[in-house]
């Protein structure tokens, strides 16, 4: 089993940051490719970031580009994800997820299904 804890949520104003952690736990050991994803009300949960089992790859979803960047700490098991000119549509309950996958290490995916575990979630509120 592996435990994925997510924290950093809060309310902030349009223009403002972020930073979200995700912290992963659990047998087997870390690293695994990874991914964010996002809720917002009446909406089905949508990819944000995801990163490879080697960092190497971090597609980003259209709406987000340049504005987050996704990254990990291997060492600490840690996945992060930092927001920068927070607009109010960012709003949304954000999600971490892992996928069990040694290989290949370059992989990543946008599809919620392809995911294996899943946080529990840390909202985030942009007022305009």
């Amino acid at each position: 089993q592996v435990q994925l804890v997510e924290s950093g949520g809060g309310l902030v104003q349009a223009g403002d940051s972020l930073r979200l952690s995700c912290a992963a736990s659990g047998r087997p050991s870390s690293p695994y490719p990874m991914g964010w994803f996002r809720q917002a009300p009446g909406k089905e949960r949508e990819f944000v970031a995801a990163i490879s089992r080697s960092g190497g790859t971090t597609p980003y979803a259209d709406s987000v580009k340049g504005r987050f960047t996704i990254s990990r700490d291997n060492a600490k098991n840690t996945l992060i994800l930092q927001m920068n000119r927070l607009k109010p549509e960012d709003t949304a309950v954000y999600y971490c997820a892992a996928k069990l996958l040694s290989f290949p290490s370059s992989w990543t995916s946008s599809e919620p299904k392809d995911y294996d575990y899943w946080g529990q979630g840390t909202q985030v509120t942009v007022s305009s």
